[in-house]
């Protein structure tokens, strides 16, 4: 449950703290990773104002940029940049953990475009692809900003700790994987090979966030990012794979199944809520192909779905008991991660 200001205005309601009690704590709540309110209006105007210069220098850079030349893109992005820096210092002397985080994501989201100017300069730029592409099309020769963003991202992450650093490391690893596939499918338009590229990329990278997750969980959410690219391009990569065979259609609806399970283990509800899509395709699939013109195959899922409440139900009378036996066969480091989530 998440607690609110309403809660603790409750509880002093009730007597069971005092005022002074409740704003301490209040204020201890807010200091603490991935705590305090999220969704107010203060925070919408950060990620509203920080969003819109971030896309202004990355989707939604316009051709008139190409005009500046090479040598003028890159002292602009510098300049840009060096704004950022100095407004995350500023941010973060203040206390203004939020707006520092932005403003760090948003430096890194100039590398890609500082280095396309320098090579656009130094004549090393192998074609006459605008960078307003960057973002649209896949090519091979994107893989230089890639490499560049994600040192960059590595970097300020370490220097500065904010877990939004996260997100366009997550986006660069996610279009790396693209790339990586054309590259290694020789610029050719194979879908299936492209597919399982980027289902394999897909799983690496929720490996990676599930290693980040065991290490950093007590810091703050440094994984949210990585598993939401992680899930997405693994399980696109999956159901893009073209396939005639019922049995390997059942193992993808087993595969989402699992997805589902491991989500409300881990609690994340990206699993959760892929592993729902592609069960539900899955379930279409049989509706719309396998079970056309029967009339008892809605009966039986309509059985399937009233058993799966009952579980529920079982389920929920007996959740401590049956997750702490669960946990217990689990490693000591998985079972601190998902005691930290209870």
């Amino acid at each position: 449950m998440k607690i609110t200001q309403k809660y603790l205005d409750a509880a002093v309601a009730e007597q069971i703290v005092n005022r002074h009690q409740a704003a301490a704590l209040w204020k201890f709540l807010d200091q603490q990773p991935g705590a305090g309110p999220q969704f107010d209006f203060t925070h919408v105007l950060y990620y509203l104002g920080g969003l819109t210069a971030i896309g202004a220098m990355s989707l939604f850079m316009t051709i008139g940029w190409e005009s500046f030349g090479g040598w003028g893109i890159f002292a602009i992005a510098l300049t840009y940049a060096a704004l950022g820096i100095g407004l995350v210092q500023r941010f973060r002397a203040h206390g203004y953990t939020i707006p520092a985080g932005i403003c760090a994501v948003f430096v890194v989201a100039l590398v890609p475009i500082a280095l396309y100017g320098l090579q656009q300069g130094l004549g090393w730029w192998p074609d006459d692809t605008p960078y307003r592409d960057y973002h649209r099309y896949i090519k091979w020769h994107w893989l230089f900003l890639e490499f560049g963003t994600l040192a960059a991202g590595a970097i300020m992450a370490w220097r500065y700790r904010y877990p939004f650093l996260l997100m366009p490391i997550a986006v660069t690893l996610w279009y790396m994987s693209m790339d990586i596939a054309v590259m290694l499918a020789g610029g050719q338009r194979d879908y299936e090979f492209r597919a399982a590229v980027s289902m394999y990329f897909g799983i690496s990278m929720t490996l990676l966030a599930f290693w980040v997750d065991l290490r950093s969980s007590k810091s703050g959410d440094y994984a949210f990012w990585l598993y939401l690219f992680g899930v997405m391009t693994f399980w696109c990569g999956m159901t893009s794979q073209d396939s005639d065979s019922e049995f390997a259609k059942f193992i993808y609806f087993c595969v989402n199944l699992a997805m589902i399970g491991v989500g409300a283990m881990l609690v994340r509800r990206v699993f959760v809520v892929f592993g729902a899509i592609g069960g539900s395709l899955y379930l279409g699939h049989l509706a719309s192909t396998v079970f056309k013109d029967s009339w008892l195959f809605p009966i039986a899922l309509t059985a399937i779905g009233l058993g799966v409440i009952y579980l529920g139900i079982v389920w929920q009378k007996n959740e401590q008991t049956l997750s702490r036996k669960a946990r217990n066969i689990l490693p000591i480091p998985f079972q601190k991660l998902l005691d930290g989530r209870s």
